[in-house]
């Protein structure tokens, strides 16, 4: 098992000076080349802008389970998109439309029926209206105002994927209104966020189930801004010359939903095949910090429903719902030649046994080469799963290039 261990660790560093010393051999500055920025078009009377970006990411895993010695492994797509921004009449008024075509980005398995089992190919359409000098009225589908990790786009990840806080606990994407703001006093700035939405996430076409989702969020980043929007930005690349934090709280309720996790998971239905309702509520807890090159990210999370007890849930119902706690941290270095070391401790606890959070501990260890910053870059980790009360584990490696333009 050593041995296996050994040999991941050669292979992430070799790939790493491979693609270091490609760079090296282009002799060019990634803060100066075009590449990475997409393709801008601004119509003669400049009353229309558009940008244009095309992602992808391939991804190699494998995995080893202890107990039994079985191993697996597999090579995927994991993401190839479609990216629209720009404005309309005027810089005030923006749009942003992105569209996924991998078969992880259409899957319907999930939707039961209440997309009219189509693809979900939207991802984003929505428009933002700034009608003021601090505030700002988003409509359409995106991203709900939650926790960081989640608001950070996947091509700028520290590591292959975000945690499995994120995964199990996140409110997604949903379709409705966003009210955000920006106010500055001093250094500190301000970014409160509220928003209403239908609740059960995106591309849904059918009528509404029971009630609505209530978002507040509220981005506190008290050392001022970060150098090119960094406080969406995992990794230091900008190498802070000062120290910057963001701090970000969230409060969500989803009223009567019926799906796992409110925006994600599957329908739950009881014996007779009726949906199931429970209020869920959220609170997020997360920080950022980056200077020198130097970065942490922790999130901390605890979500319950509010109407899940035995008596609700206990019926024989198709699946329970995703509540309890989650911590994650990570922590890492950028070197001068752009190779990133970083490491994450993950943990997730299920609330009672009426909940479908399996209570695990994950250790990731990750190794980076970014060639031109997050848009060309090439990402290994290895992490170990262990679940409290079970002596054998399991094993996790991937190896992901990410390329946008």
């Amino acid at each position: 098992m050593n041995k296996v261990l050994l040999g991941i660790v050669n292979v992430l560093i070799l790939s790493c000076l491979y693609t270091s010393a490609l760079g090296q051999e282009r002799k060019f500055s990634p803060k100066k080349v075009a590449f990475g920025k997409g393709i801008t078009h601004i119509n003669k009377d400049s009353t229309f802008k558009i940008k244009f970006h095309f992602r992808m990411q391939h991804l190699l895993s494998a995995g080893l389970d202890e107990e039994t010695g079985v191993a697996s492994s597999q090579f995927l797509i994991r993401r190839s998109r479609l990216k629209f921004g720009g404005y309309v009449l005027n810089p005030n008024i923006e749009y942003k439309v992105e569209l996924g075509l991998s078969n992880r980005d259409l899957a319907i398995d999930k939707e039961d029926g209440n997309t009219r089992d189509a693809g979900r190919l939207i991802l984003d359409a929505v428009l933002k209206w700034k009608f003021s000098k601090n505030w700002a009225l988003w409509v359409g589908q995106t991203k709900l105002p939650g926790n960081r990790e989640r608001l950070v786009s996947s091509a700028n990840l520290q590591f292959v994927d975000r945690s499995l806080v994120n995964s199990k606990y996140t409110l997604d994407r949903d379709a409705g209104i966003q009210l955000r703001g920006k106010f500055k006093s001093g250094n500190t700035i301000l970014m409160p966020s509220i928003a209403i939405s239908q609740g059960e996430g995106r591309n849904i076409t059918s009528q509404n189930f029971g009630g609505h989702d209530y978002t507040f969020h509220l981005d506190i980043l008290p050392f001022g801004a970060f150098t090119n929007k960094g406080d969406l930005i995992l990794s230091d690349l900008d190498r802070e010359p000062s120290p910057k934090l963001a701090i970000g709280l969230t409060y969500d309720y989803n009223d009567k939903a019926v799906r796992q996790g409110g925006q994600l998971g599957r329908f739950v239905l009881d014996q007779d095949g009726n949906y199931v309702e429970n209020s869920l509520r959220t609170f997020f807890a997360d920080l950022l910090f980056k200077y020198r090159g130097f970065s942490v990210l922790s999130e901390y999370v605890d979500k319950a429903g509010t109407d899940q007890t035995p008596d609700s849930v206990g019926g024989g119902f198709s699946d329970d719902f995703l509540t309890g706690t989650g911590l994650t941290t990570q922590a890492g270095y950028l070197f001068r030649n752009n190779i990133e070391l970083a490491f994450r401790y993950t943990n997730i606890r299920r609330d009672s046994d009426f909940s479908s959070i399996s209570d695990e501990d994950q250790y990731t260890l990750a190794i980076s080469k970014y060639i031109v910053g997050h848009s060309l870059k090439v990402q290994g980790d290895i992490t170990r799963r262990s679940f409290p009360g079970k002596e054998h584990g399991r094993y996790l490696f991937r190896m992901q290039v990410e390329m946008q333009f």
